[in-house]
């Protein structure tokens, strides 16, 4: 059983914390007005629509309908229970707990074997970090990478450690403990033999650098050969732990730097990373040892707008990079490009130029995207050659056509034709040709015809009856005044909202009221139990509304709500009308036309 946490220690965390604090862990947030917005975290969007109320400490999505407080927050997007949240907030706003926190935490909703594969990584974890720093067994591996540059405090903060040249240590060391054969093996921790079904270690005689989830959590290792073993590198197997398309390197220690520097440098490996990090580069984080993926797209544009992307300078390196800053920029990030000379990787020009060349020669150095593709589209061209020439002017006219911002577009266009010796005129008008047929190829009608088709979903949505409304604003007026809302349930008479979720909403606020309980929209959501009637309060509370409601204004509110309920009852007057008269029933059928006239009066 998960111990219940008191009301007030519920209150007193909610209390303790800024909602824009424990969002901003998540999502970019930029202050406009007296709100936050950002890039929704819970569904996929480029112009911000999500909004974070500090006043209110409520958050509301208006492309998605996400909605709620600190708590549920956390609970939707982290996958926590209630007591896991609390937990996790009261950490935050250093509220000590009186629970067992290890009942409210992973255990209740992460299963056995999960918990087991953590636990043994973290213990092995600190296992190699002492073995590195503490031992005689791991003096030579300590030696080799003071000698490569790195530094005590760089061993801390990465927790680099050494595994034994032993072939069951591990096995032995872990099993000892209690820890299942299938889990260990599951885990990708020690491997089954073939022959005889017997294990042996994954991981041996090498330099460890363990791998961490967003929360710090270690999830998988990377081992590098001391000597000629081959691979160079030995990462951990796709785990139910680890998913390395989801797990950015570095990415829980780079949060706040990122956030600091409003930009975040990503590279293709955690030896870049570390390299860069020995440089002064704190925002760095990598890729590991795959391609970006739309996952970590959305990892990084839910913390930075502007990601520098870091790659190696060769073939494949400038290729990656190619790929990774259009995904980027097509997911509505702003995209540098930082290159460093012919064959040399971050980790390699840092040991060469030293620290201070690469921060600001390369990092601070970076080039806009389009610059970099001014670059990408000459390599393995001849452009003394005719047909090299052209090929290559229209590869950029291309993608100078994909450019937003005019000023950026005939920026481009000068320097095509500086350098080309060719008219602007005839450069922007093949820019337009370009432009005009993309779009038609891409979207298979005009661009206007498209605008169209954008725009008047969202025209119809916002299109909602007076009664529907008028519910809405009476609900926001009511969680700012107890009385207020015990006034307006006198007023509707016994009678109920149109709309069933408004009903339970102002059902749940009066039994909130009557506890006790002041106006506070974000302790009334975690009063509320349905998870639609969070996100709908959230909604309404993020409305503008006049500070006072005047008596007119009311009775119109009331109004329109009665009306709605006379409008079906014509409604099913007429049905019944038509009924009689089709059945001759004359007399009955006149009663009930006189009914229907005296409810139009009412109207």
């Amino acid at each position: 059983m998960v111990e219940r946490i008191a009301e007030e220690k519920v209150n007193e965390i909610r209390q303790s914390v800024d909602i824009v604090d424990i969002i901003s862990d998540y999502v970019q947030l930029k202050k406009q007005g007296r709100n936050y917005f950002g890039l929704c975290p819970f569904h996929g969007e480029n112009t911000p629509s999500f909004s974070v109320s500090p006043d209110k400490q409520i958050y509301h999505c208006f492309g998605c309908g996400a909605g709620g407080n600190a708590f549920s927050f956390l609970m939707d997007l982290e996958g926590y229970s209630f007591q896991e949240a609390a937990v996790k907030l009261a950490e935050k706003g250093n509220i000590k707990l009186d629970i067992n926190v290890q009942s409210a935490t992973a255990q209740q909703s992460v299963p056995p074997d999960i918990q087991q594969m953590l636990e043994a990584h973290e213990l092995l974890r600190k296992f190699y970090h002492h073995l590195l720093l503490n031992t005689k067994d791991g003096q030579h591996a300590l030696d080799y990478l003071l000698a490569r540059g790195f530094t005590i405090e760089s061993i801390e903060k990465f927790q680099i450690g050494y595994s034994l040249n032993s072939w069951d240590f591990v096995y032995k060391f872990l099993t000892k403990r209690k820890f299942p054969i299938d889990v260990l093996e599951k885990a990708g921790l020690i491997i089954k033999r073939d022959k005889d079904g017997s294990h042996f270690d994954r991981f041996r005689n090498r330099i460890m650098f363990p791998i961490f989830d967003r929360n710090g959590k270690t999830i998988a290792f990377s081992g590098r050969s001391l000597g000629d073993d081959e691979p160079k590198y030995l990462n951990s197997p796709e785990t139910p732990i680890f998913n390395k398309s989801k797990i950015l390197y570095n990415f829980h220690l780079a949060r706040p730097h990122i956030k600091k520097h409003q930009n975040a440098v990503l590279f293709e490996g955690f030896a870049d990373v570390i390299s860069a990090d020995l440089a002064g580069v704190e925002n760095g984080i990598g890729t590991m040892g795959t391609s970006l993926t739309d996952d970590h797209v959305t990892i990084l544009k839910r913390t930075a707008q502007n990601i520098t992307v870091c790659y190696d300078s060769d073939h494949a390196g400038i290729e990656a990079a190619f790929r990774a800053a259009n995904l980027l920029s097509n997911a509505g990030c702003q995209v540098r490009v930082a290159l460093m000379p012919d064959g040399l990787d971050p980790d390699d020009y840092v040991k060469k130029f030293g620290p201070e060349k690469f921060r600001n020669e390369v990092i601070d150095g970076s080039q806009t995207l389009m610059a970099f593709k001014l670059l990408y589209y000459r390599r393995g061209k001849k452009l003394q050659d005719e047909g090299d020439r052209l090929l290559y002017i229209e590869e950029v006219l291309t993608e100078i056509s994909k450019l937003d911002n005019a000023v950026e577009k005939d920026y481009y266009l000068r320097q095509i034709s500086d350098e080309f010796s060719l008219s602007l005129e005839a450069l922007k008008e093949q820019e337009k040709q370009i432009n005009f047929t993309d779009r038609r190829k891409n979207k298979g009608q005009s661009p206007v015809e498209n605008k169209q088709q954008l725009v008047l979903p969202k025209q119809v949505k916002q299109l909602k009856p007076a009664y529907y409304r008028a519910e809405r604003n009476l609900i926001a007026h009511m969680l700012t005044n107890s009385e207020l809302a015990f006034k307006i349930q006198d007023r509707l008479q016994g009678n109920t909202f149109n709309v069933d979720e408004h009903q339970a909403i102002i059902t749940y606020l009066l039994g909130y009221y009557e506890e006790g309980n002041p106006p506070d929209t974000s302790a009334f959501i975690n009063f509320i139990e349905d998870e639609k009637l969070k996100r709908i309060v959230a909604d309404i509370e993020m409305m503008s509304i006049n500070e006072e409601l005047s008596e007119q204004e009311l009775t119109d509110y009331i109004k329109q709500v009665f009306n709605y309920q006379k409008m079906l009852m014509i409604k099913e007057k007429l049905l019944q009308q038509k009924e009689a008269e089709r059945k001759s029933d004359f007399a009955k059928a006149a009663l009930i036309a006189m009914e229907i006239i005296q409810l139009r009066k009412s109207l």
